[in-house]
């Protein structure tokens, strides 16, 4: 996912103003995603949900000093969403795996069925099936992939209840609202008047 540019940049305007820029557009592109992340099919829109959501974090974690409280806050938050995403998308890339791991496996054990039964045999008994070598293989692989499943199911469930709580918590009003520019001090002039 390529990010969004960051329009009306100053480079030799004050850092806390071009982050205010730049978090703003990546917290609308985080929740531009939001959409399309409702449906646990959609196993890429949660993907770059993810990307968006560490990329939000990383430019709030890199400017909290000059924009104060509210970033390191909203750097938290917005790590705890990319863990959870990161964690779905764990699964997401293990189910595949697991599921294509299996059927090779069953695929070797069928022909070692055929060929345990013979070039002439008319029929097949189940008993063959017993001594598959990677019956009991599979069966765990099975096991890993029923967990991967539910475990991906209940991630998920976890962050729709996070995100619109988020969202109903008014995250994005609270973020930018609360991102306050840290001000230098003005230099004392030189030469120092004393009192």
């Amino acid at each position: 996912m390529k990010a969004r540019k960051v329009k009306k940049l100053a480079p030799e305007g004050a850092l806390a103003d071009n982050a205010q820029r730049i978090v703003a557009v990546r917290l609308e592109e985080l929740r531009s995603f939001a959409g399309a992340a409702h449906d646990p099919a959609e196993v890429e829109a949660l993907h770059d949900m993810r990307i968006a959501a560490k990329r939000l974090r990383y430019v709030l974690e890199i400017t909290e000093p000059a924009l104060g409280p509210s970033a390191r806050q909203g750097a938290k938050t917005a790590k705890r969403l990319q863990d959870l995403l990161g964690e779905i998308h764990d699964c997401d890339v293990m189910l595949p795996r697991v599921r294509a791991h299996t059927e090779r496996l069953r695929a070797e054990d069928v022909e070692w069925a055929r060929h345990a039964a013979g070039g002439r045999a008319q029929d097949l008994t189940p008993s063959v099936a017993s001594g598959a070598p990677n019956r009991a293989r599979y069966r765990g692989l099975e096991a890993l992939g029923v967990y991967l499943s539910a475990r991906r199911s209940v991630l998920f469930d976890r962050f729709l209840r996070e995100w619109e709580a988020l969202e109903s918590g008014g995250f994005a009003a609270r973020l930018t609202d609360g991102l306050n520019p840290v001000r230098p001090e003005p230099a004392a002039p030189a030469g120092g008047e004393g009192p």
